[in-house]
Order: structure tokens, then sequence, then C-alpha cells
């Protein structure tokens, strides 16, 4: 998918999901590879705080779930490194891994779709 956004936001974000795209892959070829314990591949910064308002925005909400979606990406994420870490179960990692990967992609693609057509609404 390309964006064409003007937004200063929207190209951060882009090279972001780039970048964890490119991390997302590196792990599923170390996991396929039988060598998951790659290190800092599924390190995800932390997020905001989740507590919707009685009344928001569109563009409000577009942002709490967004937030909510890189949460999910998040807890999946950890518990494939627990799989890995903790239990050493390469084939738990690997049965989690599409669930991620499907995630990540439609989270993406919403973000640089909804979001970048906000930004360049409001700009």
């Amino acid at each position: 998918m390309t964006t064409d956004p003007s937004s200063p936001l929207a190209d951060e974000l882009t090279r972001e999901h780039r970048r964890l795209d490119d991390l997302l892959g590196r792990f599923l070829g170390a996991a396929h590879a039988g060598d998951a314990a790659e290190e800092g591949v599924l390190a995800l910064p932390e997020g905001h705080k989740l507590a919707p308002p009685e009344a928001e925005t569109a563009g409000a909400r577009l942002h709490r779930e967004l937030r909510l979606e890189h949460v999910q990406v998040r807890e999946v994420a950890a518990m494939i490194r627990r799989l890995l870490d903790e239990k050493n179960d390469l084939e738990g990692a690997r049965r989690l891994a599409p669930n991620l990967a499907r995630r990540w992609d439609a989270h993406t693609t919403r973000e640089e779709r909804d979001l970048f057509r906000s930004l360049n609404d409001e700009g």
C-alpha cells in the first residue's frame, strides 16, 4: 500500500511501520529456521493508556481504537516472547505468528488508510 500524505506524522508512522514489518519478517524467518531467540525482534514500545471518554469525536475514537490495536499487537508479541524465552516452545510461537502477522497487517493498513486520511482532512 502506498500513501500520499503530506504529513510529517504520516511519514514517521510509515517509516515505523516498515521498520516493524522488517522486524516481524526477521522473527518469522528466524522461527522458520528454528532460531527464534533473535534479540529485540518483538520489542515494541509502550503505548498510551486506554480510557475512552463518555463522548468522543470520530477522530478521537479512531486514535483510541488504533492505540488498542497497538496493545493487542504487543500482547500477542509478548505471548510469543514468553513461549520462546520461558518455555522454549518454538511450535507454540509458530502457531501464534500468523495471528500476529494478521493483526499487524490489518492494523497498519487501517492506520495508514484512516489515520492518514484524517490527518490530511485536519491539515
